[in-house]
């Protein structure tokens, strides 16, 4: 390599690093102050590296025929950080490309055009009180529940983590609960400040104060005597999934509502983000977020039907090991799963293919559905097996998947790999809670074969977080909109 090329190199490189490290300051304040989350084609920024916000830019090309640069996209960022805003989740990447690549803006400056993209956020006040939050339950989905909450911490968060009601109380107790939010194989060390306050019981986190309660059941918690009000409660321990179980949350005073990270039975609704959230009704008080395999497949099925029709289809799931399996042999009452997890690939029953039609009912009695239980940690896959009501190609799939995964309504719920190397463990933290792996994508003519990841605790608990959301009375818009209609 020649000098001067090595210097162009260096000094490129540089420019965006320079630029990158100038929009991390503003990334954090919009979202503190404005609770606005900032992304670049889908990849969200907040809490991003330099060098993550370098590799979201980088990703345009993959997706688009010009590639953005970061000096592009910085004077829009810089711009909207001057703004009054209500909240909203905004992709920089798609304002940037189009105002540098559409010809119909190029007359427009920057200021006139965000304006004008952004005009239903503008100088709108929001009025939307703070919302107290309860775990019941502190494994692996309330344990990343309590991440999520406690990352959005700012004097614009509305959702605030309260308490976190666990069994036991003995003595080290609370140390092992921090150290286990502190410090998790799978997903890394938390990202901020952890102290324990050993007189009161309580996590301080990140500015959160959180009480720890120790109670057996749900009765025997009073929630107003640590200046809770009004909240809803998340129930992630699984131990009570019907109408009258989860109503004993509600006998509790301080409590309002109970979202169950679990599938529901009975006539408990059950809520996939992206599918069916408009279903959840303001005096609801019992809501399911459905189970991690479902919300990953449901969107992906829905788009196919909207577009190419489901006329049935076989959904397999390849799914990690969870804490209901045995480490090592032993007695347990289910088929199967006594067996030790860690070493077993173990085929077990899934009730998600059916699950399905309680979120998207149009595919009601046309999936049937199984499940294999490997020895991985983390991050499952769904082996999506139809018959299309028309034939096509796997091009013409692979290209509409892609542009739901960007442009369309169920952008932040089916997210689109074209690796060929991609593996499990490289979707550790993935927010949306199904990739599509183009690559591994199979069509003949009206039968299709679709390969679908999903990280069966982060990008499930995010689409509980969306739940949560709703069920709070929030709402945050995306921007740009929708282009591709389902």
């Amino acid at each position: 390599m020649n000098q001067q090329l090595e210097q162009e190199l260096l000094s490129s490189w540089q420019e965006r690093q320079e630029y990158a490290e100038q929009m991390q300051p503003l990334l954090g304040k919009l979202y503190r102050n404005h609770a606005i989350e900032i992304s670049v084609y889908g990849r969200p920024l907040l809490g991003a590296s330099a060098i993550d916000i370098i590799k979201a830019h980088r990703s345009v090309r993959l997706k688009e025929t010009h590639k953005l640069r970061l000096r592009e996209s910085w004077p829009l960022l810089d711009a909207i950080s001057q703004m009054t805003l209500a909240p909203a989740h905004i992709d920089l990447g798609k304002l940037a490309y189009a105002y540098h690549y559409d010809a119909q803006f190029a007359e427009q400056s920057v200021e006139q055009y965000l304006q004008q993209q952004l005009a239903e956020i503008i100088g709108v006040h929001d009025a939307q009180e703070p919302q107290d939050v309860v775990l019941y339950g502190f494994g692996r989905i309330g344990r990343i529940l309590a991440r999520l909450l406690i990352e959005r911490q700012g004097k614009n968060n509305k959702l605030r983590l309260k308490a976190i009601v666990v069994r036991g109380g003995k003595s080290g107790d609370l140390e092992k609960r921090a150290s286990l939010l502190r410090r998790d194989s799978v997903h890394g060390p938390f990202n901020g400040s952890i102290t324990i306050d050993t007189e009161k019981n309580a996590i301080k986190a990140n500015g959160s104060y959180i009480q720890v309660i120790y109670a057996n059941s749900p009765q025997e918690v009073d929630y107003s005597h640590y200046g809770i009000q009004n909240a809803i409660v998340i129930d992630n321990t699984g131990m009570w999934r019907d109408q009258e179980g989860l109503s004993q949350h509600l006998l509790s005073k301080g409590v309002k509502k109970v979202l169950l990270t679990a599938p529901g039975k009975g006539d408990i609704k059950n809520i996939v983000f992206g599918v069916n959230h408009n279903d959840v009704a303001a005096e609801d008080v019992i809501l399911s977020a459905a189970s991690c395999t479902t919300n990953a497949i449901t969107p992906v099925l829905k788009a196919l039907d909207e577009h190419f029709g489901i006329q049935s289809g076989h959904v397999e799931t390849v799914h990690s090991f969870t804490n209901d399996q045995n480490l090592i042999d032993n007695f347990h009452k289910g088929d199967r799963r006594g067996r030790s997890a860690a070493l077993n690939m173990v085929i077990t029953e899934t009730g998600a293919a059916t699950a399905v039609a309680k979120a998207y009912p149009q595919l009601k009695g046309k999936l049937t559905g199984s499940a294999i239980r490997v020895p991985t940690p983390n991050v499952s896959l769904a082996i999506l097996n139809l018959h299309l009501s028309k034939a096509t190609t796997k091009d013409e799939l692979n290209n509409y998947l892609r542009d739901v995964s960007l442009f369309s309504d169920l952008q932040h719920q089916v997210n689109y790999t074209a690796s060929s190397e991609i593996v499990s463990t490289d979707l550790v933290g993935t927010r949306a809670p199904a990739v599509v792996d183009s690559k591994a994508t199979i069509v003949v003519d009206q039968r299709a074969t679709v390969y679908v990841w999903y990280d069966n605790e982060f990008g499930y608990s995010c689409q509980v977080m969306k739940v949560l959301e709703k069920m709070s009375g929030l709402t945050s818009p995306t921007l740009p909109h929708a282009t591709v209609k389902l």
